[in-house]
């Protein structure tokens, strides 16, 4: 009698290779889908768990500034739009909202080091609207609660963008600023 057939095909002890009567297509199908299975398996293999973010000293506080909480974190979270934050000391009352009126105390700095602003240096805090200053500064300061400390680390795009603030700040500079958050309005 003649050979049995599977319905599928024939492949015969564990090979990949189909009866010589099988169509083109259904070959084409057979090796596409043992490439992809090969493939896959290579990818779970040889992926590469994303890296932790990396741990960053505290920066060094300007005179006249509170202290940082013993247990604030040595790295920043990202958030969605790619601003950079780490609260050195947790507040105790609310935080503010983008409508808010803040009092804060801050010291800026460029990724170099160079310091652009201080209120710090002034001896002076300052208050403004949330909604009147750039997105980092709007976004970040909804982060800590009224009495905390934030850093912030201010991507060009959230911050003065292309434009910059000449003399001070060039064009497409990240912003770093430590934040201490007095009173919410």
């Amino acid at each position: 009698m003649g050979e049995r057939m599977h319905p599928v095909g024939c492949y015969s002890l564990g090979t990949m290779f189909p009866h010589p009567r099988e169509s083109l297509a259904m070959r084409a199908f057979a090796v596409l889908s043992l490439a992809l299975f090969a493939f896959t398996l290579c990818l779970q293999e040889t992926a590469v768990p994303a890296d932790p973010a990396p741990e960053v000293a505290h920066p060094k506080l300007p005179q006249g500034a509170g202290k940082i909480d013993a247990d604030a974190p040595k790295t920043f979270t990202t958030t969605a739009s790619g601003l950079k934050y780490r609260v050195l000391r947790k507040g105790t009352g609310a935080a503010p909202k983008a409508s808010s009126t803040v009092k804060v105390n801050y010291h800026g700095w460029l990724d170099n080091g160079t310091k652009f602003d201080s209120s710090y240096d002034r001896r002076e805090a300052i208050e403004f609207p949330l909604n009147g200053v750039i997105p980092g500064w709007t976004e970040g300061m909804q982060l800590v609660g009224e009495g905390g400390m934030i850093e912030l680390e201010i991507p060009s795009n959230l911050g003065y963008g292309a434009r910059g603030a000449p003399p001070v700040i060039p064009a497409n500079a990240t912003l770093h600023f430590l934040v201490e958050l007095i009173a919410v309005r």
